[in-house]
């Protein structure tokens, strides 16, 4: 087969002209990742039961939800853990190369069936299914110098202002604020006061939830019989948004004809849903953005993507007295790389260039090797995006070691071909073939 190549030179030339093309149309298109996409997908259910403890869990949600899961399509093993806070977290292993999408859609479905299984708390909590993304991308801090800032006013403001746009950049596939801190109104209860009135948290809870926005209708709506001139719709005040509010709910009525009030058992204020997280940059406060990165997608460009939109969002949103930081970025260990290989490719060139001119003394036969490297190399990223590889940190090493293997067969096959031309006397066509 070689000897066809070696007697059609055009046909030669025009394949490595080909190649080299298809190569760099190849470069341009491959996916940038850090490491290979060799984790099996998962898709995690998450459910939330306030006040429930680990064994509880276990009962009443975990095992409801597994023996629904269990046998989705795809499917190897799933774990779940339950904690003593009210959480249950099943997580579904996939086979290599299920698609996450699909496999988070079927186990969606799966979960639909007993909804009516569980407890009604839960129901009302949500529970939640998404793919896992592991593919990290980068960590943002989002910080401010202002004293008067909080933590929790940093944390909403992100999450109000910078993760919805975050969320819109193609080519990202999770963006979460590490930690929680949302707004919420928080209720304290005194004990005491609540065994007084001969009371539990429950009855609390119960009159808490008589807070809902709903659609009181119409009046004056007339009919053919009873003609009506004027319509009124009927409007309230809706969900309270204040302390002062809170506090003036009716837990029951007393004897004497008085009311007991919210106020009158507990302390409530404005503040923070959780505490189980404090985030801090260089001891200020804020919150800590992780980004990871949708299976195939451009690593170096997302995090570009994502520079530019976070510089536009710095002139047109921030608050005074606040600013961002990039924690940790995968396209500074992507970019070293490249360069290695780049620096290798060159290095290389220049090796073979000069060794093979140094020993046969012939500029011809140092072509050879000069332009072999270079087309053999572009050609690879071409069958890299054929077999559906990414550029990553283990597809660019295997590049490297490569590197030395074709410099190495190309400065041999040169020299075993002047051999023959001067040992045996014959021309170049011949020493070729032979």
């Amino acid at each position: 087969m070689f000897k066809l190549f070696i007697r059609r030179p055009i046909l030669s030339a025009v394949i490595s002209v080909i190649i080299v093309c298809l190569g760099a149309l190849a470069i341009v298109s491959l996916p940038i990742t850090q490491f290979p996409d060799i984790v099996p997908p998962s898709v995690t259910v998450t459910a939330r039961y306030p006040e429930a403890s680990a064994d509880v869990m276990s009962k009443t949600v975990a095992t409801p939800l597994e023996r629904a899961i269990n046998g989705v399509s795809g499917m190897t093993y799933m774990t779940t853990v339950c904690t003593n806070d009210g959480m249950s977290l099943t997580t579904i292993y996939f086979k290599v190369g299920t698609d996450p999408d699909v496999a988070a859609v079927n186990v969606q479905n799966r979960v639909t069936t007993v909804l009516d299984e569980l407890p009604e708390e839960v129901i009302r909590a949500g529970v939640v299914t998404e793919k896992e993304v592991n593919s990290m991308l980068m960590y943002l801090n989002v910080f401010s110098t202002d004293s008067t800032h909080t933590e929790k006013f940093v944390y909403n403001f992100a999450d109000i202002n910078i993760l919805r746009e975050l969320k819109r950049i193609d080519g990202v596939g999770l963006v979460e604020i590490m930690g929680s801190r949302d707004y919420a109104m928080r209720v304290w209860l005194n004990p005491g006061r609540l065994a007084a009135y001969n009371m539990v948290p429950q009855d609390v809870t119960e009159a808490i939830r008589q807070n809902i926005e709903a659609a009181p209708g119409k009046t004056g709506i007339g009919s053919d019989k009873l003609p009506q001139q004027l319509q009124y719709v009927l409007q309230y005040t809706g969900k309270f948004s204040t302390p002062e509010e809170y506090g003036e709910i009716v837990l029951k009525a007393m004897p004497d004809g008085s009311l007991l009030r919210l106020k009158d058992v507990a302390q409530i204020e404005f503040d923070s849903e959780d505490y189980n997280m404090i985030s801090m940059t260089d001891g200020r406060p804020s919150a800590s953005i992780m980004i990871k990165q949708r299976p195939g997608s451009n690593a170096r460009e997302v995090i570009q993507n994502i520079k530019q939109r976070m510089e536009e969002i710095k002139e047109s949103s921030f608050a005074p007295g606040m600013d961002y930081n990039i924690a940790y970025d995968v396209s500074r260990f992507l970019d070293a790389s490249i360069q290695s290989v780049l620096k290798t490719l060159l290095e290389a060139f220049l090796l073979v260039f000069i060794v093979v001119y140094i020993f046969l003394q012939d500029f011809r036969s140092t072509l050879i090797p000069a332009i072999a490297v270079p087309v053999s190399l572009v050609g690879t990223f071409f069958f890299m995006q054929l077999l559906g590889f990414s550029v990553n940190m283990l597809t660019l090493f295997a590049l490297v070691l490569a590197i030395g293997i074709v410099v190495d067969n190309a400065i041999v096959v040169v020299e075993a071909v002047h051999v023959k031309m001067h040992e045996e006397k014959l021309s170049p066509y011949k020493a070729s073939v032979a």
